[in-house]
């Protein structure tokens, strides 16, 4: 699961090509990544995949067209992190032969509003909306009024409170965030996890000028759980899953909703229908099933659809 990731001038090193170069590959398809933020990130798997393409590569007699070629799609996946995406993105590698899957861990905010612009086909969000305490519906139904959406949901998830193994200062509730000797890692503005944080302490009547390490902000779960484990902070706010990765203590605060949301477009229509059909899967269950901290009871589900 906690798979070594590059960064272009890692690859640029490692294959002894130019930083230009690398972002060619990227841009052309020929080197998948994804973004965490506005940093790019490149898998050790995709690493391998890339090295074995360069030394193995058929020659092809280009002179006689290919019997039945594929025609690959690539769908742009915006939003927020998460493990089941990264396993959903290594297992369509796999498997869906015709789709090519393009993420960028931007927040569920800006996931969603890239997808509302049309600049990507798919959004990974886990919104609470204060008013109803509902989630992802109510920002679905503002922004999206004429085009064709589905929301299909991914997992349901735990979200709490991470802290060092043993929890040494004995931290518990968001009360104890106004200790002084208590330093919080925050996410970034626009994540769904800070939409979260930031409802319960509303809720709790604590000021963020209370909170030291407020504007402390990390990407991603995992980042979030490192500044933690290396003991940049006390505390976080974050998803059990991240927890367990690197052997910290779990604190559970809420149960959330995880949904991919769907724009469909006469160009994305069989890539998208491939890649529901591909969640759908026993298969795909199954392999995600062990995953610690999800509840996949609703794993495929359509809760919203207007096509």
């Amino acid at each position: 699961m906690n798979e070594q990731t590059y960064t272009p001038d890692e690859i640029a090193s490692i294959f002894k090509i130019s930083k230009h170069t690398v972002y060619e590959l990227i841009k052309r398809g020929e080197l998948r990544a994804f973004k965490v933020g506005n940093k790019m990130r490149i898998e050790q798997s995709e690493v391998d995949r890339f090295k074995e393409n360069m030394t193995a590569t058929p020659k092809v007699d280009k002179t006689v067209p290919p019997e039945n070629p594929v025609r690959q799609y690539t769908v742009n996946i915006t939003g927020s992190h998460d493990f089941v995406i990264e396993h959903l993105l290594k297992f369509a590698r796999k498997t869906l032969h015709s789709v090519s899957i393009q993420p960028s861990f931007i927040g569920s905010l800006e996931g969603l509003m890239t997808l509302y612009h049309g600049n990507s086909d798919v959004a990974a969000i886990h919104l609470l909306d204060p008013a109803s305490q509902t989630y992802n519906i109510p920002f679905i139904n503002q922004l999206f009024v004429h085009e064709r959406i589905t929301v299909l949901r991914l997992a349901a998830r735990e979200q709490g409170f991470i802290v060092k193994k043993g929890n040494p200062k004995k931290f518990y509730d968001f009360e104890d965030l106004k200790r002084k000797e208590i330093s919080f890692i925050n996410r970034q503005k626009g994540s769904g996890t800070r939409f979260i944080f930031d409802s319960y302490i509303a809720k709790h009547g604590i000021d963020p000028s209370e909170i030291s390490g407020y504007d402390t902000e990390e990407w991603n779960h995992l980042s979030t759980a490192l500044a933690v484990s290396r003991g940049t902070g006390d505390v976080a706010f974050g998803i059990r899953s991240a927890a367990s990765q690197l052997d910290l203590d779990f604190i559970p605060v809420t149960n959330e909703q995880f949904d991919l949301v769907f724009r469909w477009t006469d160009q994305n229509k069989e890539a998208l229908e491939a890649l529901i059909t591909l969640i759908q899967s026993a298969e795909f269950l199954e392999s995600a099933a062990d995953m610690e901290g999800y509840d996949f009871r609703e794993l495929g589900t359509i809760i919203y659809n207007k096509i």
